[in-house]
């Protein structure tokens, strides 16, 4: 109860009291003992920046509820238990979950399954205290895919309170692939400037080594044409022989390896070339059984079939190898049409190639060794058992046709090589073997060679085969000597690489002096298919080095006998 004399409050209102709601008036009556209104407190506040911070947090709510749905990114807000409270527009676009799903869903289930012993410890160890975590990591959506991310997590505090966690998320996939692939390219580059340089160097020794052995073989092939069969010298000759045959093979490797151009190219049905292979091959190893499967109407492609005889003996050789106790070699032909995406890695051309595939059933590779097969000079054989340069060897002059080779193995599942080379329009050419004993002849030859130690032996091998001979130790002596006797020299024997002036320079220039020039080219190396593009000029053949005196004097009388035949000029 109040007291007498006191005043009692007994209602108390607010209300608007201008127009636009920037004033609010606040009214107290009050009352005596008798119940009567005695008076009353009336206050007036302006509410006028009240009502503009009103306003300007329903605009920033809406702006921000905008700038987060409308973001490349998707967000998820979450609380301490991990619980998503709150998504974006582009979550549901990423992960696949509609909004209803998510809430409520603990966000452990993004997690992708590499990542997630991991995730549960990093959210609750640095998130939970405070710190803002940056990470890529794999990401699963609601249909099981996986895919990788970037991940800025970050607590949400207001008032120096947690009141929950974002993290946002960005899609890194095509980003990931791409920096595989670059990653990928850049290995195959520094493997084809690896492959080059050496195959530079290869090269070279193999160029050297062959004039070596040319005047190895001169000598041995003088010494023969002097000795009776039944001399006791006669036997050691003909090793000496055998021993630079087989040397002369090794180069070959090198030179194979080394890409170092194809000699004698011609359209060929590499059906046929691989059955007399295979035939070769047979008769030496009867523990390997050669099964075929060759498509018919094979198209046609255009090789040095030399090279590409001792491609498929070199994975032979390997198979052979690869299957101590015996075993299946396959061979298969095909012809196949490849695009963009598929040859992309290899750097060649799209459209027709023709298919080889060499298949073992021997102990296979692990991975380790399927990426170093074609490195130079590695090899899984013990010391002394190989060189390593057969399948370095076969990548180059596959390479070096326009073409790729592949491999494909595991461990104890035995290994595939698959050859790929440009098809030709071109006809098959028959290959003709030259027969026949040694051929002399009494023509002029111009012998030409930088090389003292060849010239000698060049020019007492063309003697004793009934020419005579002048000679020249370099390009530009060549052309001096052959103007001065354009009408008196027969053929000329050149060789293609010269530090003065090179073989195909050279034979340029004799084409000027008389068009109907006729030229052998010699070489024990070929650099980037140079040998090829003279010969493409019209140049008349060529004989690698070293070369015997019965292959030198069948060459020459090839071209020779040729020229008589057409009525053109002979002595």
């Amino acid at each position: 109860m109040k007291k007498e004399g006191e005043s009692l409050v007994s209602e108390t209102y607010d209300c608007l009291v201008k127009p636009g709601g920037t004033l609010w008036n606040k009214a107290s009556l009050l009352y005596d003992n008798d119940g009567e209104v005695i008076g009353a407190i009336e206050s007036i506040r302006d509410i006028s920046e009240h009502k503009s911070v009103e306003a300007r947090l329903r605009f920033q709510k809406a702006y921000f509820e905008g700038l987060v749905d409308n973001m490349p990114d998707a967000i998820a807000m979450f609380d301490d238990d991990g619980i998503i409270t709150e998504i974006n527009a582009q979550f549901t676009g990423m992960f696949g979950y509609t909004e209803k799903e998510a809430v409520g869903q603990n966000i452990s289930e993004l997690v992708g399954p590499r990542d997630r012993l991991e995730e549960a410890h990093a959210y609750r160890r640095r998130i939970t205290s405070g710190e803002t975590v940056d990470v890529e990591a794999v990401r699963k959506k609601k249909d099981g895919t996986l895919f990788d991310a970037s991940l800025r997590s970050a607590p949400v505090i207001v008032d120096n309170t947690r009141i929950g966690h974002f993290v946002i998320y960005r899609d890194i996939s095509s980003r990931k692939q791409s920096e595989i692939e670059k990653a990928r390219l850049q290995s195959q580059l520094q493997q084809a400037q690896k492959m080059e340089a050496i195959g530079t160097l290869a090269g070279g020794i193999a160029h050297d080594f062959n004039n070596l052995l040319m005047a190895i073989q001169g000598r041995a092939s003088i010494m023969l044409m002097r000795k009776d069969p039944s001399h006791p010298d006669f036997g050691h000759l003909r090793g000496i022989e055998d021993h630079v045959e087989s040397a002369a093979d090794l180069t070959r490797q090198l030179l194979g390896f080394a890409r170092g151009g194809k000699y004698e190219v011609r359209s060929t049905d590499l059906n046929e070339l691989i059955k007399k292979e295979n035939r070769m091959f047979g008769r030496t190893k009867k523990e390997i059984v050669i099964n075929g499967r060759y498509e018919e109407n094979l198209w046609p492609v255009e090789i040095d079939r030399g090279q590409i005889e001792q491609v498929l003996l070199n994975l032979y050789v390997n198979a052979w190898q690869a299957m101590p106790g015996g075993g299946n070699l396959y061979l298969a032909t095909e012809n196949v049409i490849l695009d963009e995406n598929y040859v992309k890695p290899f750097s060649i051309e799209t459209g027709r190639y023709v298919k080889i595939s060499v298949t073992d059933t021997g102990v296979g590779m692990d991975s380790a060794t399927r990426e170093r097969i074609f490195d130079p000079f590695f090899t899984t054989k013990e010391m002394g058992r190989g060189t390593g340069l057969g399948l370095a060897s076969a990548y180059g002059i596959i390479k070096n046709h326009g073409g790729f080779i592949n491999a494909y193995s595991e461990k104890g599942h035995g290994a595939t090589f698959n050859i790929y080379l440009p098809a030709s329009l071109k006809e098959v050419i028959e290959e003709k073997k030259p027969v026949g004993e040694t051929l002399g002849g009494s023509e002029i030859v111009l012998f030409v060679d930088d090389e003292a130690m060849i010239i000698e032996i060049g020019e007492e091998l063309l003697k004793r085969l009934g020419y005579k001979v002048f000679i020249a130790g370099g390009g530009k002596e060549a052309i001096e000597i052959y103007e001065a006797n354009k009408n008196r020299i027969d053929i000329v024997i050149l060789d293609m690489i010269m530090p003065d002036m090179n073989g195909g320079e050279a034979y340029d220039r004799m084409k000027d002096i008389n068009p109907k020039v006729k030229v052998l080219l010699s070489s024990g190396y070929s650099i980037s298919g140079q040998a090829t593009e003279i010969l493409d000029r019209g140049c008349n053949g060529f004989i690698q080095k070293p070369f015997k005196m019965k292959e030198l004097s069948l060459k020459l009388r090839e071209i020779l006998d040729e020229k008589k035949d057409q009525g053109r000029k002979g002595h």
